[in-house]
């Protein structure tokens, strides 16, 4: 008998494959596992619980881990409950899972608070402007304005002027260009300056606007040294030959002025190091000296080598007492007002540290015989001072290439630091783009070989919170003197500004430097009198730049020096404040 068709379908239709009924019992383990954690997924909520379940669920889950792209068990949550929807499910199982889940809880965001740092790295000068209880006087704790700017030692790469009115500077006359660069070049002041010349706000702004600079090559960005401006050029012998001569020239002049008291300072910037060269009488210092930064333990070693005498003010000593270690470097504690290389109490310091080495090498060599006495091995023996002298190695270049290596050269050591700069071939890099190039020279006066260099000027007008701002932004090597002699010119015609300022990261130690040095000396009671600043600055008065400027760089006090990022000057609170 032939089986009927009908019933060959509805026998297939009940009878199930093996295959699909091991899938069936997989759904159901699925089923069952995806209850147990809907019921769980309330406390996990409430305890932050860092499962992978919860990381996927909340997007807004903290750390979380990055999802393996080859992984089987990476599977995603909606997939599952997709599948979950197309397969067969029995209704008993659907209908106590939707009374027995749990409503997914909601994660409250809360909109992040800014630190001070933030808020200060996002506060535009003029709304320093408009809001006179700026986060500047809250941070600084009521901060009290003073009628001097404190000096900024590093070099700016840029300076924003933000004023209700506009600032002197912009679309120049001929004759203000033309009288602002012979009063630069002349050093000519507003009380010395002749009635042919023009002494208006516009001549002055464009004054102070120019710098020195060797070499110059035009096709080179010479400062910073490491523009990404500058492509591969190939210098030949001669060139390379002829750049060195013109530069020792330059730089042997440049030191001569400043001995004479005839520059006040001046910058040398190498491709790993900076130098700052300082007269006589600024920053405190009763002799020429010169702040180098950042250094390395190879090249305290040559100075070590070479005989020059140096101190590290910024860092810290292991000890409280004056020491000084294998590299040569005199620990800051005692940083005089004179030169540390002359007095008798620093050359009783000197032998007393070389006592104490010799007395460091006296003790290791008993405790190798004592270790021999012990039975130990002479190759352990020295595999154990070979450990002991990496480990002290390894500390003394913790400091390596930061703002702690920072060294101060003082003095006669001064001159043998000039000679040094000088004669090494070091100075100027072989490889690199400025392959050949020797240091750049930045002075505020003229010397032999030096080209005058202008900044770039910008002004534009800015509008916030419904009233009009004119800002002035100069751009390119911003010395010292730069500011106090914009601020003064600014404050006989203005009521209210603001700056914001942009350091070169390598010369931001140079004011750091300079303030640690004030400080030490106003705790040792070497505070200088008001009498010898006023010597200085007469002493100075043939270096070019003005009375004021000189008066405040001879200043050594506590706020004489500050690493400042902003500022802002109001005539009716009483002068600046600065953060």
């Amino acid at each position: 008998m032939e089986p009927n068709p009908s019933e060959m379908l509805s026998n297939s239709m009940e009878w199930k494959r093996p295959d699909e009924i091991i899938r069936l019992q997989r759904l159901k383990l699925k089923q069952k596992a995806l209850q147990a954690r809907m019921q769980k997924f309330g406390d996990r909520c409430r305890t932050r619980s860092t499962t992978s379940v919860e990381r996927e669920l909340d997007p807004f889950a903290a750390n979380q881990k990055r999802k393996n792209p080859f992984s089987r068990n990476a599977d995603n949550v909606a997939k599952k409950q997709k599948q979950s929807e197309l397969e067969p499910v029995n209704e008993d199982s659907v209908f106590e899972l939707l009374s027995k889940s749990t409503p997914k809880e909601v994660p409250v965001l809360e909109a992040p608070v800014a630190t001070p740092a933030v808020q200060r790295f996002f506060i535009n000068p003029q709304q320093q402007l408009v809001d006179s209880t700026s986060p500047l006087v809250t941070e600084q704790h009521q901060q009290i304005p003073s009628r001097h700017l404190p000096i900024h030692w590093s070099i700016k790469s840029r300076l924003r002027i933000v004023c209700k009115s506009q600032i002197p500077g912009n679309n120049l006359r001929t004759n203000q260009e033309a009288s602002g660069l012979t009063s630069f070049v002349r050093c000519i002041g507003i009380k010395d300056s002749s009635p042919s010349l023009d002494i208006s706000p516009g001549a002055r702004f464009y004054q102070s606007t120019l710098y020195w600079q060797h070499p110059h090559l035009p096709w080179l960005t010479l400062f910073p040294r490491n523009a990404k401006a500058n492509n591969a050029t190939v210098l030949g012998d001669v060139e390379r030959t002829a750049l060195a001569k013109e530069w020792e020239v330059s730089f042997r002049n440049l030191f001569q002025l400043l001995r004479a008291r005839q520059c006040p300072y001046f910058y040398v910037c190498a491709n790993s190091f900076t130098v700052l060269f300082r007269a006589a009488g600024i920053g405190g210092r009763v002799e020429t000296h010169a702040l180098l930064t950042p250094t390395s333990r190879g090249m305290r070693a040559v100075l070590k080598q070479e005989k020059i005498e140096f101190a590290m003010p910024l860092k810290t000593p292991l000890d409280n007492k004056q020491e000084l270690n294998q590299s040569g470097e005199v620990s800051p504690t005692k940083i005089h007002n004179g030169s540390f290389s002359n007095s008798s109490e620093d050359q009783s310091t000197v032998t007393q540290a070389e006592e104490d080495h010799d007395d460091e090498d006296s003790d290791d060599m008993e405790e190798e015989k004592w270790l021999a006495s012990l039975g130990v091995e002479a190759e352990e023996i020295k595999r154990i001072n070979y450990n002991q002298k990496q480990k002290q190695q390894n500390k003394e270049c913790d400091d390596d290439y930061s703002d702690q290596s920072t060294v101060l050269i003082e003095g006669i050591e001064c001159q043998a630091f000039f000679n040094f700069l000088l004669n090494a071939k070091s100075t100027t890099t072989r490889v690199g783009r400025l392959a050949g190039v020797p240091p750049t020279l930045l002075a505020p006066v003229s010397f032999v070989g030096a080209s005058l260099r202008s900044l770039t000027t910008r002004s534009s007008k800015i509008r916030q919170m419904g009233e009009d701002y004119h800002s002035t932004e100069l751009q390119g090597v911003i010395l010292p003197h730069v500011l106090p002699y914009l601020c003064e010119l600014l404050t006989e015609s203005k009521d209210k500004f603001s700056g914001t300022l942009v350091s070169v990261p390598n010369t931001k130690a140079f004011c750091k430097v300079s303030q640690r040095i004030i400080d030490d000396a106003d705790k040792e009671n070497e505070t200088t009198a008001s009498g010898d600043q006023v010597l200085w600055k007469e002493n100075l008065s043939d270096s070019g730049l003005s009375d004021h400027i000189l008066e405040a760089m001879c200043r050594a006090n506590k706020d004489s020096v500050f690493d400042m990022e902003r500022f802002i000057y109001a005539k009716d609170t009483g002068g600046y404040t600065w953060s």
